[in-house]
């Protein structure tokens, strides 16, 4: 059996974990909104429609920011036709996905549904079709007290007090081709236009923080001279700098699917030296944040692609240049909802790779948005359930707190070959990945501490050496597992035990240490109590 030693002390710190780092991304795609969070034929929808079983579950995960509403959507979406009476409300085409938008759920409901689960609400403003006006509109409605149209007509609208929305994503992936009114022949332009509004937010409202959608994905052909132009417009005037990725691997590839965590060190690296850059260029005294509010990942098939061609628009990946967008706009039926991905132990796992990059680079990213984060519940027309990535969610929501400590790991190591899946996404080789990867917290405020370990290792359990003696003050107060002997296995109605924690049994505790044993393709938790 392989052995690996881990080592995390309290000395080692990087950077206080902002708890929106844990957050979700809500974007009314198929049934995530119609049919997931909102049905209100459903015997158990509440006053506003929204399934009170589906809300409980989600307000008990504790998930503590939601952005909404979008996406690309949000691209094309004119809030002002989503508030008023329902009836009064009017309906478009949402072009990002193909669909009737009603705006049954409009501007104010994804406020209330925010409001009513206890998360924070990280408010998506048009910057391709929106404008400046619009943006000010917004702010004004949401967060002004009274006494002027916009924010009185919140108030005819049943909304007596401000929503008090403390964080505006300034645009969606502006840099993306498949974007509507995309700025990216046009960085300088979409710089400008942020910095305009994010003065006139902080105008209406001084608490407010502001985000610039930077690269979409390291794979645009822009990137990341587009975020260097853009940051030149806007630095002095935003808050946070936004990426997004989904990290795709060669279906049944698991060392590449396993390894999401490098792509997204370099990624998150090499935006970091821009954001620097640019502080550098201007002297200033603000170092700029980042805000990574959208991610994922999943197998996908290898297509023939141009070696080389890493940035090109491929045409069969974007509807938007495919012989799809002659697809048929659909009307999304609450009743006749679409069920979400089932959500496998390999991908919770590969999820929490991610999770302990943002955990280790907690000093300068911020704001974390999982996609789908909020559908780690399962659902059908009577029952709710907790998958897999629920329980990884809710280990890192509820340990995950205070300062980010970084652990020094000796691991065994594997090779990923480069790989090809389509023109636009090609990700290079990777050696020496450690099959073993750690994260680590210090709670000083409550005494607590936490270390957060993965296998990674398809094939073989390893013993691993914890190195804790550093936390001289604390005990170990519990050791959880998450491990499934089928990768794929999923939680499901009929059987919602198939994938769940447990404790460790067999752990030995020796002069500060911990000796584990860890399953192959494990999740554990470590947590300490002073």
């Amino acid at each position: 059996m392989q052995k690996a030693k881990v080592t995390v002390h309290p000395d080692y710190r990087i950077g206080e974990i902002d708890r929106r780092l844990f957050g979700a991304f809500l974007e009314p795609i198929g049934g995530w909104v119609y049919g997931g969070i909102w049905n209100p034929k459903h015997p158990l929808a509440d006053d506003y429609g929204f399934r009170k079983d589906i809300l409980e579950m989600t307000r008990e995960l504790g998930i503590p920011a939601v952005r909404m509403p979008g996406g690309n959507f949000t691209s094309g979406w004119e809030w002002k036709d989503s508030i008023g009476p329902r009836e009064e409300r009017k309906k478009h085409l949402d072009l990002a996905w193909r669909q009737y938008e009603t705006n049954e759920i409009g501007y104010d409901e994804y406020l209330e549904w925010a409001r009513r689960v206890n998360t924070d609400p990280l408010y998506t403003l048009n910057m391709g079709t929106g404008s400046i006006e619009d943006a000010l509109h917004c702010v004004e409605y949401t967060n002004h007290e009274g006494g002027t149209y916009w924010s009185d007509l919140r108030r005819k609208n049943g909304y007596e007090k401000p929503h008090k929305v403390k964080t505006w994503c300034l645009g969606n992936e502006m840099d993306g081709p498949w974007q509507i009114h995309s700025w990216e022949k046009d960085p300088k332009g979409y710089g400008i236009k942020v910095h305009e509004t994010s003065k006139i937010i902080k105008w209406i409202d001084p608490s407010s923080e502001t985000v610039v959608a930077g690269s979409s994905t390291p794979n645009n052909r822009t990137y990341p001279d587009w975020d260097l132009k853009v940051l030149n417009e806007c630095y002095d005037s935003v808050d946070y700098l936004s990426l997004h990725y989904y990290h795709s691997a060669p279906e049944g590839d698991m060392g590449a699917y396993l390894n999401a965590s490098s792509v997204f060190e370099d990624f998150i690296n090499t935006e970091i030296a821009a954001c620097d850059l640019m502080q550098a260029h201007f002297r200033s005294p603000k170092k700029m944040m980042i805000s990574f509010d959208e991610y994922g990942c999943n197998f996908s098939p290898q297509k023939q692609t141009t070696i080389g061609r890493c940035g090109a628009i491929d045409r069969s990946a974007y509807p938007e240049f495919s012989s799809h967008i002659s697809r048929p706009f659909r009307f999304n039926d609450p009743d006749a909802a679409e069920p979400s991905a089932p959500g496998e132990f390999l991908e919770a796992l590969a999820l929490s790779s991610i999770l302990m990059t943002l955990v280790r680079h907690a000093d300068r990213v911020k704001i974390g948005c999982m996609t789908g984060g909020l559908f780690v519940i399962g659902s059908d027309e009577e029952h709710v359930w907790k998958r897999a990535g629920y329980y990884l969610f809710e280990q890192f929501i509820r340990h995950a707190k205070g300062i980010a400590l970084r652990p020094a790991v000796e691991s065994p190591v594997y090779s990923v070959k480069g790989f090809n899946l389509n023109d636009f996404n090609q990700t290079p080789a990777y050696d020496n990945v450690p099959f073993i990867e750690c994260c680590a917290s210090l709670d000083e405020e409550n005494g607590k501490a936490a270390v957060f370990l993965i296998n990674r290792n398809w094939e073989e359990d390893m013993e691993i050496e914890l190195d804790i003696s550093g936390f001289t003050d604390f005990q170990v107060e519990g050791h959880t597992v998450l491990h499934a002997e089928n990768p794929h296995a999923c939680n499901t109605c009929e059987d919602q035990k198939a994938v769940m924690p447990e404790e460790a049994a067999d752990d030995r505790q020796e002069n500060g240490k911990i000796y584990m044993k860890a399953p192959k393709l494990s999740l554990h938790v470590i947590y300490l109590t002073k």
